[in-house]
C-alpha cells in the first residue's frame, strides 16, 4: 500500500506510529534524526515521510529543505507545537501537511492515506498517451503524463501543487474559496485551513509567475478566494 519513512527522536512515538500504519498494510522504515532520515530515504523506495521538527543532528526543518532540493515525495510534519506560525513554517519549507502531537491515530492514518493516494496516482500516470491536455496562455498541463510546462519549459510541482493548479486550469475564471480548494484537494472538511491553502498557492506562483507579487495566472479575488484569470 506504500512505504512510509517515520522519523522522530522519540522512539516510543516511532513505534506507535509504526503499529498504526502496519496494521493498515503499509511498510514502515524508521529513523531517529534528520541525518539518518536522509540516508534511509536514499537507500529505500519511500512513498511518504512523517517527520518531527525538533530532532538532534539535523532538525526536521533542514531535513525537509534538503529533501525538497531533489524530491517531491509527500511530507507530513509531526510537532508538539500547535501555533499557526509553526504550521506555516513547516509548509513554507516544503511540507504537504501538518499534524500536531498528541495526535488522533485515526486522523494520522487518514492523512497518510490521502497523501499516498495523490502521490501514487501522480507517479503511476501513463507516460505514452498525451491526451487530456489543459492549456492557458502558455501554461500547459498534460494530465496523462502529469507534466506542467510554461512556454514549453517544464515546471516542477509537488502533487499538492499540481492538483491545485489543475483545479484552476479546469475552471478558468471561476472563483474558489480557500475552503473549497482545501476540500477539493485534501478531500476532507476545511477548518482553519486558509493559511495552508495560501502557502501552497504562493509556492505555485513562485514557480509559474514571472513576478509572483503581480501574478498573471492565479489572482486573488479579495474577500472571496482565488481564480485563474480567464
Amino acid at each position: 500500500m506504500g512505504s512510509i519513512l517515520v522519523c522522530d527522536d522519540d522512539k516510543e512515538i516511532v513505534e506507535a506510529i509504526s503499529i498504526y500504519l502496519t496494521s493498515e498494510g503499509m511498510d514502515v522504515v524508521k529513523a531517529y534524526d534528520g541525518v539518518e532520515a536522509i540516508n534511509v530515504f536514499k537507500a529505500n523506495d519511500i512513498d511518504l515521510i512523517l517527520i518531527d521538527i525538533m530532532m538532534p543532528k539535523l532538525d526536521g526543518i533542514h531535513t525537509i529543505m534538503k529533501l525538497r532540493e531533489e524530491h517531491n515525495v509527500p511530507i507530513i510534519v509531526l510537532s508538539a507545537k500547535s501555533e499557526d506560525a509553526d504550521k506555516i513554517l513547516g509548509l513554507n519549507i516544503g511540507a504537504d501537511d501538518y499534524i500536531t502531537k498528541p495526535f488522533n491515530p485515526l486522523e494520522l492514518v487518514a492523512r497518510v492515506k490521502s497523501q499516498l493516494r495523490r502521490y501514487i496516482t501522480f507517479n503511476d500516470a501513463p507516460k505514452a498517451d498525451t491526451s487530456d491536455v489543459l492549456s492557458h496562455n502558455g501554461l500547459m498541463i498534460d494530465d496523462k503524463q502529469k507534466l506542467v510546462t510554461l512556454y514549453d519549459e517544464e515546471i516542477k510541482l509537488t502533487p499538492i501543487e499540481y492538483s491545485i493548479l489543475k483545479l484552476f486550469m479546469e475552471h478558468p475564471g471561476i472563483v474558489f474559496t480557500s475552503s473549497q480548494i482545501y476540500e477539493n484537494i485534501w478531500d476532507e472538511d476545511a477548518v482553519g485551513t486558509d493559511n495552508i491553502v495560501a502557502v501552497h498557492i504562493r509556492h505555485i506562483r513562485e514557480k509559474i509567475e514571472v513576478n509572483p507579487k503581480e501574478p498573471r495566472f492565479i489572482k486573488v479575488v479579495w474577500g472571496q478566494g482565488y481564480k485563474l484569470e480567464a
